[in-house]
């Protein structure tokens, strides 16, 4: 997240624009979470401390002098109301409550970002630092996963780059021994499972240095570390944590630390919102139903829109006696190409919302297309679970992208995948997985619908606006070169990229509902130039890959 793209928005902001204001709180709250659930190990008070956090921000946005400082300026506000916090608490309760509360941030890494491995490791090693180191790692953490520079974090801590680099080394060493004390309790050694009868299981100084000095001394859990990986190799490009649903920022208004009264008069009841409901409700954009199809309005960096619940209109299936024919694909006239280049365009999607087929219609054959096999730049099968990853493909054959929504993480507006820098062309050839995502697939407490976008208990993950609904499995055909990337912002979403083939892609959407599935597949190739081609696809190679916006031709 860099500061100077929001260079218009702060100005906004200063200029006493409310929308912009709301969408500064919005927007940069995630960053803050992290930092003050890092640096606090996810105690208690890191509501309390993101909460002044904000609220110092936005009462002292007027003396930002440069919009484009405004993240290292946002960061140290952060820092100072942690060390704030810690010198208010005394060191005993701190020693009391610090132990079990560093685990449960370690704890909600581990889960939200679906850490595995070393990965995972690292994050439960946090739990063993003490304060200073913790708060440190915070701002490390972040910068090497792309989110702060070396400049912003020494301007955080209040010393010189040089003197940061000598802490952070500091910091990584403590990190490394915190790394071998995970493995070491997970092995079977019988003296350090001796040792760890007298142990209570809090993470402190004084344990940490025993396990220590056991694995120093010990050849089973201090033998060879070949295949360990550097942390910050494990962290780069590794996403934020989620602000978890239920998280609350309490602001006056029969919130905890009773500020009503140092609310300014020109906030706009949607900020005292954002600061004061679950933040996985906060958006930076509208949303609305109409006709069964979600309307959403958001920028590419903005936080999820809070969905709304599926109407009957949105979530029933057609009825079995009136199946529905399967869409055409035709181009959307606001986007025909110029007759100077139609020779060199081919392809078309459908920039509206299709209605589901009926379950029981069998598809189509789906046609031959040559397939000398397809290589991928992550081998056999590419899991991109965040942001900024991607796979390149290349051949000519069959590809199956197969989607994973996270509502449970988090729902809200969903910025979809793009395929950049084609080379040759792609097609959406079919849809299969036995259903398409917004399928009912249960009924909650409530009577409201489940389905693979969410439900009435977790949210609803919606989509852009004019957006192909997307089934469980989608299937491509690619004849050249093309990189898909994940482009999560907003609602948490997977995607798991397989090279495959005609008859795998047939077996998949030839499944019915007899078979125990929701709906047979859908063939979307007609064989031709003229074939459905993927809504987000460019030839170009964007910077940011999320900003290739939806197209009717290639």
């Amino acid at each position: 997240m860099d500061g100077r793209q929001w260079r218009g928005t702060i100005t906004a902001a200063q200029s006493g624009d409310r929308q912009a204001l709301d969408e500064l709180v919005a927007g940069w709250l995630p960053l803050v979470y992290n930092i003050v659930g890092r640096a606090l190990g996810g105690h208690a008070d890191v509501d309390d401390v993101v909460q002044e956090t904000m609220l110092r921000a936005v009462d002292g946005l007027g003396s930002l002098r440069d919009p484009d400082s405004f993240r290292s300026w946002l960061v140290a506000i952060a820092m100072r109301q942690v060390r704030e916090r810690a010198r208010r608490r005394s060191g005993t309760q701190e020693l009391t409550e610090g132990a079990e509360s560093a685990a449960d941030f370690a704890e909600l890494t581990v889960l939200r970002l679906q850490l595995e491995g070393q990965r995972r490791e690292v994050a439960e090693a946090v739990r063993w630092l003490d304060d200073e180191d913790r708060q440190l790692l915070s701002l490390w953490w972040l910068e090497v996963a792309g989110e702060l520079t070396r400049r912003e974090l020494a301007a955080a801590v209040g010393i010189s780059r040089q003197h940061a680099a000598v802490r952070v080394q500091r910091m990584k060493g403590r990190l490394e021994t915190a790394r071998g004390i995970v493995r070491a309790l997970e092995s079977s050694c019988t003296e350090l499972r001796q040792l760890t009868v007298r142990w209570d299981g809090r993470t402190d100084s004084v344990w940490r240095k025993r396990f220590a000095r056991h694995i120093r001394g010990c050849g089973r859990c201090g033998g060879p570390s070949e295949g360990l990986v550097p942390a910050e190799r494990l962290l780069v490009g590794l996403a934020l944590v989620p602000v978890p649903a239920g998280f609350t920022l309490s602001l006056a208004l029969g919130g905890k630390t009773a500020v009503a009264a140092a609310v300014p008069v020109a906030w706009s009841a949607k900020v005292i919102g954002v600061l004061s409901k679950p933040a996985v409700a906060v958006t930076a954009g509208a949303t609305l139903a109409a006709g069964g199809a979600y309307v959403v309005v958001e920028q590419p960096d903005a936080p999820p829109p809070q969905a709304a619940a599926p109407t009957a209109a949105s979530t029933a299936r057609p009825p079995l006696r009136a199946p529905s024919p399967t869409p055409t694909p035709t181009p959307t006239p606001s986007r025909s190409p110029s007759p100077t280049k139609k020779a060199e365009l081919y392809g078309t999607v459908v920039d509206t919302v299709d209605r589901a087929p009926d379950p029981n219609a069998r598809p189509g054959a789906l046609p031959h297309r040559p397939e000398s096999g397809i290589t991928s730049s992550w081998g056999a099968k590419a899991v991109m679970q965040h942001r900024g990853e991607s796979v390149t493909l290349s051949g000519q054959g069959y590809v199956l992208v197969r989607w994973q929504i996270a509502p449970h993480d988090r729902p809200g507006g969903l910025t979809m995948p793009t395929w950049t820098g084609l080379k040759g062309k792609i097609f959406h050839v079919a849809s299969g997985g036995g259903r398409r995502m917004d399928d009912v697939t249960g009924e909650a407490a409530d009577g409201g619908a489940v389905t693979g976008m969410g439900g009435p208990d977790t949210g609803y993950t919606v989509l852009p606006d004019g957006t192909q609904q997307m089934w469980q499995n989608e299937y491509f055909y690619i004849d050249g070169t093309v990189t898909l990337n994940q482009n999560e912002r907003g609602a948490s979403y997977g995607l798991t990229v397989f090279p495959s083939s005609r008859d795998e892609a047939t077996e998949d959407i030839m499944t019915g509902p007899d078979q125990g599935v929701i709906r047979y597949g859908l063939v979307r190739d007609n064989g031709k130039d003229t074939a459905p081609v993927p809504q987000y696809v460019s030839r170009a190679t964007p910077a940011d890959p999320a900003t290739v916006p939806q197209r009717s031709r290639v």
